[in-house]
Formats: C-alpha cells, sequence, structure tokens
C-alpha cells in the first residue's frame, strides 16, 4: 500500500506474505502506510483529502537472473542474510531506471553494497504486480465550482 500526497510518497507499507484474508491485509497496510512507516510523521487528519492510494497486489516470487530482468515488469525482492529489501515495478518506470539499475538499488534499500547482487549468497527473486490506483489528486486543491 503506497499513499501519495501531492504527487509525492508519503508512506509506503506491504506484506509479502499473509495468513489474513486480502481484505484484513489491506486494512491492516493502508493502516500502517499512514500511521507507522518510520520514514515519515504519521499523516495527520487535514491530509486526507490530499491522499491517493495505490494498491500493488503482487505475484509469487520467483528467482530471476539478473540479465532477465525487465525495468518496469519486474519488481525486485533482494536478500542477503537478515537483509532484505524491495522494490515495486512501477519504482524504476518513475524513475527511469534499467533493469540493472533496479537491481543496484533494491540491494540499497536492503542495506547491502550496490554490488551485492555480485555474490552467490544473494538471492534475487522477482514479481509481477496488479496496480489499483486511485483518480490523482490535484498538486494544489481546486476549490472553484462551476455553478
Amino acid at each position: 500500500m503506497s499513499l501519495h500526497r501531492r504527487g509525492r510518497l508519503r508512506g509506503c507499507v506491504g506484506q509479502i506474505m499473509s495468513n489474513e484474508s486480502l481484505a484484513a491485509t489491506v486494512a491492516y497496510c493502508a493502516r500502517a502506510a499512514a500511521l507507522e512507516d518510520p520514514r515519515f510523521d504519521p499523516v495527520r487528519p487535514d491530509e486526507l483529502k490530499e491522499i491517493a492510494i495505490e494498491l500493488s497486489v503482487l505475484s509469487q516470487l520467483e528467482p530471476i537472473a539478473p540479465g532477465e530482468i525487465e525495468s518496469g515488469k519486474h519488481g525486485l525482492m533482494v536478500s542477503n542474510g537478515r537483509n532484505r529489501g524491495i522494490l515495486l515495478p512501477q519504482v524504476a518506470g518513475q524513475f527511469r531506471w534499467d533493469g540493472q539499475r533496479l537491481l543496484e538499488e533494491t540491494c540499497v534499500k536492503a542495506g547491502l553494497s550496490r554490488n551485492a547482487w555480485k555474490l552467490p549468497e544473494t538471492r534475487i527473486q522477482a514479481f509481477t504486480a496488479e496496480i489499483f490506483r486511485e483518480r490523482e489528486v490535484p498538486a494544489e486543491p481546486n476549490y472553484s465550482s462551476s455553478t
């Protein structure tokens, strides 16, 4: 679950695996993205009218070779020991990254070096996502009426 305000990320929390229903998982992630993402202050009630919600439902994780990564199609999970990083498929498109850059940035998100994907103990897995978005919230609210 990703929350955006004025076109910028405002919170993002997800779950790769869950024993809960999709509805319960979405509700949990929405609340956590709004209130518990450690990168952001909790969403305030006065911000809600400007928040756009984006939901990404992920496919199964599958091992992938670095040369098979398709930017904009694949999201990645890179793991090595206790470190793990995940980037959604739309991130590469947003930043115009190629597959290798997506792989490097996923390593960085995992707290690893950019080239950790070359280590034999690093696991690279890919997924695709079905993405559901609300309509875009305007950068600046338009309160004019046409009456």
